[in-house]
């Protein structure tokens, strides 16, 4: 009776750290160069949703995540039309701004792509990069702790940053002034978060970056990190992937 009881408890034991493990998000890119494709928009320009709407249709193709890693950084300056837009940061303007001083760029405009820290105006998917910077690994445990590995190709241990952002999908806002009033508006790989880090080593370590206020928990997510080197903003490496 004693044995078999034994038996019942190890094999318990045994399920939870099985579940436990499976709580673990693993992430790892090629070691050839994923493409980080950003698209500066707002819910205050009306030539905003066609982009977002092509945007949204990468969540179908078969390379996302490997060959490519979206984000869609909604700016701020448009809110003086009559509509805040609930997903744009003074920060995601600031980096829109960064770019442009870096192209010697004197305006900023949306619906504006970014490929690779490189202004992008084609309309096709990016192809895939035959360049290798080397393999970037994330894991989420617990949702909660971000670790991330980076082996360069070279075979190099410079310093990096690393950043990690969180996305949302399926955000529905009905847009009740400014340019687009009167508009239900759908938004995908919208950046709710980005939380950054210095690697030591190849190695860093964060917490997850929060959902976003207007997150519906049902909808899907995911986490996409990318490294640049110290204080950059070109990124060399990128990976992503459904948290749900």
């Amino acid at each position: 009776m004693k044995s078999r009881t034994c038996f019942v408890l190890l094999a318990f034991a045994a399920l939870m750290c099985a579940a436990v493990t499976s709580s673990a998000l693993e992430l790892e890119s090629k070691a050839t160069k994923t493409h980080l494709l950003e698209l500066f928009t707002s819910e205050g320009c009306s030539s905003c949703p066609p982009a977002e709407a092509w945007l949204s249709k990468l969540k179908d193709e078969p390379r996302l995540w490997q060959d490519f890693v979206p984000l869609a950084f909604h700016v701020d300056y448009w809110d003086r039309l009559g509509w805040r837009d609930p997903f744009a940061s003074k920060a995601w303007t600031a980096r829109q701004y960064e770019y442009s001083a870096r192209w010697k760029s004197s305006s900023v405009y949306t619906p504006g792509f970014v490929l690779d820290g490189r202004e992008w105006r084609n309309n096709g998917v990016p192809s895939a990069s035959s360049d290798s910077p080397g393999t970037l690994k994330l894991s989420v445990e617990n949702g909660d702790t971000v670790s991330a590995v980076f082996k360069q190709g070279s075979g190099a241990d410079k310093p990096l940053d690393l950043h990690v952002a969180r996305l949302g999908f399926g955000l529905n806002i009905n847009v009740k002034a400014g340019e687009n009033s009167g508009r239900k508006l759908l938004h995908d790989f919208v950046v709710l978060s980005l939380e950054t880090a210095k690697m030591n080593g190849g190695k860093a370590e964060l917490r997850s970056p929060a959902a976003g206020p207007k997150e519906d928990a049902s909808s899907r997510s995911a986490i996409v990190a990318w490294v640049t080197e110290p204080g950059g903003i070109e990124p060399i490496q990128a990976v992503g992937g459904w948290v749900r």
